[in-house]
């Protein structure tokens, strides 16, 4: 008797380790039973506020474009190599159309400074996609000084010939 009551006492003793551990599976259960509720919400009715508030926003103005006028030059070479030309085609992006009238004044300028550069490019330096993104970040920042305060946010290509 005295080892069933040992035997008893132990296998009392073991039983609540098991239930803490079925409590603990239960209150994780239940946590992430909370957890996807609240991403139910989060992501299917907050989300319909958001769309309710971007519908009262006014949609962003577009932007507007000056055409420069084409530009020819012959690009610096070596004595006695062919002579090579660069046809460029450009236009300027402007975030307002308040700004438009505000450059074509200065337009000569922006001419000018083009093919000053361009005339001292070789056609090594225009090779590849990565030469064109520089003559295009090298020209942005060149007109950017010329027409201060107005910004220009991008030179855009319609054209670029090497011949």
């Amino acid at each position: 008797m005295a080892e069933n009551e040992a035997e008893g006492g132990a296998g009392a003793e073991a039983a609540p380790p098991k239930n803490k551990f079925k409590l603990m599976i239960m209150a994780v259960g239940l946590l992430a039973v909370l957890g996807g509720g609240a991403a139910t919400w989060f992501f299917f009715f907050r989300h319909g506020d958001d769309e309710h508030h971007a519908e009262v926003a006014p949609p962003p103005k577009p932007p507007s474009f000056v055409e420069v006028p084409d530009i020819m030059v012959n690009l610096a070479g070596a004595p006695g190599e062919r002579v090579q030309y660069l046809k460029l085609k450009i236009v300027l992006e402007l975030k307002e159309e308040k700004q438009v009238e505000a450059i074509k004044p200065t337009m000569p300028r922006i001419t000018d400074i083009f093919q000053t550069y361009a005339r001292e490019l070789r056609s090594s330096d225009l090779n590849g996609s990565a030469g064109i993104f520089r003559l295009k970040e090298e020209l942005t920042k060149r007109v950017n000084a010329a027409v201060a305060p107005v910004q220009v946010s991008a030179v855009l290509f319609k054209e670029v010939v090497i011949q």
